[in-house]
């Protein structure tokens, strides 16, 4: 199927773009909220885990996408736990000597960057960044008006 992904009804209800034409009535609806991280998880991973739950808008994240946080919080953990052994060595650590007195860039150069990127990927889907954030709008807290025409009239 080519052209954009299609957004879920949650999002776009967020967002205030629901057209009834454009909504799939068969849209499956997760139901429930994510609590606590899976027990074999690392430490720095869970941490990751409980601040984007802690964080994310009410209604956004479920059960149902306790995988994909899953992925998102051991990426952040690593990259953490990687970023942290470059900063102990300072400068000196993003650079390694080979047996052959060669000079080259720390493999741990390259596990940061590609966690990076993963992780960019897991924030999009799940809107934790600024530019996927600005794509929704939280409704207003105002009263509803309760005229049923409201809604076809705009």
């Amino acid at each position: 199927m080519a052209g954009r992904k299609p957004l879920p009804l949650a999002v776009k209800q967020i967002k205030g773009t629901v057209q009834k034409c454009r909504t799939n009535p068969r849209e499956p609806k997760p139901v429930g909220t994510l609590c606590t991280p899976p027990e074999y998880m690392s430490d720095v991973a869970k941490e990751a885990w409980n601040y984007a739950v802690a964080n994310s808008p009410p209604g956004l994240l479920s059960p149902l996408d306790g995988a994909i946080l899953e992925r998102w919080a051991n990426c952040s953990g690593l990259y953490r736990e990687a970023l942290s052994k470059i900063n102990r060595a300072g400068v000196s650590g993003m650079i390694i000597k080979t047996p052959s007195g060669i000079l080259r860039r720390s493999p741990l150069m390259d596990v940061i960057r590609d966690l990076a990127l993963e992780m960019k990927g897991y924030e999009a889907e799940m809107g934790f960044t600024p530019a996927a954030r600005s794509r929704i709008s939280m409704p207003a807290d105002g009263p509803r008006d309760s005229d049923p025409w409201s809604e076809i009239a705009g």
